[in-house]
């Protein structure tokens, strides 16, 4: 079906099962598709293994999943901005695999692309290679889960010998994404930060569902502007531009002379 729109986030929504695979797009919490999110976490879902770059924070992104007690597994580069988090994964209620930030979107974009894995430079020399980093604790705080030893292969890189740690790609069994317009066809465009994760998790989930502020007719969309082609995307919501958008941390100062 060359139509990809669906009627609402609900029900777009409505076949993922428990125990599912998630990638979801979001950059702190720019992008974050809150409306897919509330409508997973209004059905009851849970037992969910998400990649995210992010866990959102105490009550808003994917931060409303983990207060329910609905994720079991995180994938992420950075956790710090949830108290709910830290105290779930150390009291072993949490599994984390924490990963570099740019080995994150590379492993999203090569499962995307058909990539088994990769060697990177990040994370040689460290435990992120060396393993031992701690997944999941007991709650005696001991380690139940840390991180395995990952193959390290030396090449020739630009005129010298480097060690590369050899990183698997990631793919799952859904992605929740939002995006700033689309078309039926689900080809997508996104704004500013919002690109940076969003277009990976599209493209790693089998099942890649959308929100829209802006639907648009095929063919209003200049193709030099999409930023993802529809074959990643099965399932389109729009949902508006009024949705509410909320700024993660907010710094100020005083004008001169105040």
């Amino acid at each position: 079906m060359i139509d990809k729109q669906w009627p609402s986030a609900a029900e777009a929504v409505s076949d993922i099962p428990d125990g599912a695979s998630i990638a979801v797009g979001g950059f702190g919490l720019s992008g974050n598709p809150m409306a897919l999110i509330e409508a997973l976490h209004a059905q009851g879902t849970g037992d969910l293994s998400v990649v995210s770059n992010n866990c959102g924070v105490d009550d808003w992104g994917l931060g409303i999943l983990l207060a329910s007690t609905r994720i079991r597994k995180m994938t992420s580069s950075y956790v710090g901005e949830n108290k709910e988090f830290e105290r779930q994964f150390l009291e072993g209620d949490l599994e984390l695999e924490l990963t570099p930030q740019g080995t994150l979107a590379e492993k999203l974009r090569a499962g995307g692309a058909g990539i088994a894995a990769f060697f990177t430079q990040t994370g040689v020399g460290t435990q992120v290679a060396e393993g031992g980093l701690p997944r999941r604790y007991d709650p005696d705080g001991s380690i139940a889960i840390a991180s395995p030893v990952k193959e390290v292969r030396t090449f020739e890189h630009r005129g010298e010998q480097r060690e590369f740690v050899l990183e698997e790609s990631i793919t799952t069994d859904y992605a929740l994404v939002h995006a700033v317009a689309g078309d039926r066809h689900g080809n997508l465009v996104f704004n500013k930060a919002a690109r940076n994760f969003n277009p990976l998790a599209a493209m790693a989930g089998r099942v890649c569902i959308v929100q829209v502020e802006k639907l648009v007719e095929p063919g209003e969309i200049d193709p030099d502007r999409v930023h993802l082609p529809g074959v990643y995307v099965h399932r389109i919501v729009e949902v508006g531009s009024a949705i509410e958008k909320r700024i993660e941390r907010r710094t100020v100062r005083s004008s001169e002379g105040d």
